[in-house]
């Protein structure tokens, strides 16, 4: 706010010295009555001492339309005070004229203050009234980028809010998916439903770490991933291989937490589990064309492509929407192998966000 005060009354100044210097150079154009060329170094100084009576006026003006504009509601009570303003400025301009007539002599002849108030009225009662409207359009300029930037800023708590009221939805689902996992074990294999206790707490804790970011560099995200895959080799034993294809310039890339583990849950829900024999689940991430595509594969006999979205690819299609909007897409597509679910996001790392 300070900043902003001393730049208006910066430019305040500035606009009304190069008023005095413009009136001065167009009077050291003049003849005087006697017919002389007036000299600058009367011209100059008398010019700009004029002008800059009007700036702290101007300040005035521009404080007024800031405390008590005119506009619908208080129209009659802003007219008023705006025109009592004005008046009052054509009043202190004639006593500020004739107060230092005596040394500048704007007039050849001592005046009567009468002559120099009808003056004042005639110079300077419409220019007030101008700049009542320039301050009246830097007062609906600062509202507009006020509402602009609280817009920006009630947009962005809107899509945390929504994103985390979905982080909230998905982080319960996966938890019960991972206790009904430990659940089959734990009568049957105790030692296995052991390490999966185990592997569940580090992928909580670390997922937790994580929780207060919108957004995680992908190598984080898959290492996130791997505690849940370990969980998952646990459960499944030799029924579940694991390939990773991940290009190192993806691994700085931005992405959402818990992005991918409801793909590889959904893969080994409706393709691994469902084979009698070993499957595989391979991940792959490369940069595109300026974005990011992540996809997993499993070699079951899965969903049909672009079938239905349960409440973990739901989530992750809404979380997409509300980042990416129309950049970030999620599809399921059938291979010859099984199903493969694609992500495509804008590429964006940390460097580019802090720049």
């Amino acid at each position: 706010m300070k900043r902003k005060l001393a730049w208006l009354v910066a430019a305040v100044f500035a606009w009304w010295t190069l008023n005095g210097l413009a009136v001065g150079a167009q009077w050291m154009l003049m003849r005087d009555a006697n017919g002389a060329a007036v000299p600058a170094w009367h011209a100059i100084p008398t010019s700009l001492v004029g002008a800059w009576g009007w700036a702290p006026l101007t300040l005035g003006l521009v404080w007024l339309a800031f405390r008590h504009p005119i506009r619908s509601g208080g129209i009659g009570r802003g007219l008023l005070l705006h025109g009592a303003a004005v008046a009052a400025i054509v009043l202190v301009r004639a006593v500020y004229i004739y107060s230092l007539d005596p040394v500048f002599h704007w007039y050849e002849q001592p005046p009567a203050f009468s002559q120099v108030l009808l003056q004042s009225v005639w110079n300077n009662l419409f220019q007030a009234w101008l700049f009542v409207g320039v301050a009246h359009a830097l007062y609906f300029a600062a509202r507009a980028a006020e509402r602009e930037r609280q817009a920006v800023q009630l947009q962005a708590q809107l899509t945390d809010a929504r994103l985390a009221a979905l982080s909230s939805q998905l982080n319960p689902h996966f938890l019960f998916n991972a206790l009904n996992s430990i659940a089959e074990l734990v009568h049957r294999d105790p030692d296995a439903a052991d390490g999966m206790i185990v592997g569940l707490s580090a992928l909580l804790r670390n997922s937790l770490e994580s929780a207060t970011s919108q957004q995680v560099p992908l190598e984080e995200e898959l290492r996130l991933l791997g505690y849940y895959l370990d969980i998952e080799k646990i459960r499944l034993g030799e029924r579940l291989r694991v390939e990773w294809s991940v290009a190192p310039a993806a691994r700085e890339a931005l992405v959402p937490p818990l992005l991918l583990q409801p793909l590889v849950e959904n893969a080994v829900r409706h393709g691994i589990s469902r084979r009698l024999g070993p499957g595989t689940i391979r991940v792959l991430a490369a940069c595109e064309g300026g974005g990011l595509c992540l996809e997993v594969h499993d070699d079951g006999a899965g969903q049909s492509a672009g079938g239905g979205f349960g409440i973990g690819l739901g989530t992750t299609r809404q979380r997409l929407q509300a980042l990416y909007g129309e950049q970030g897409t999620l599809e399921l597509l059938a291979s010859p192998q099984g199903t493969v679910a694609r992500l495509l996001l804008p590429l964006r790392t940390r460097r580019q966000k802090a720049a």
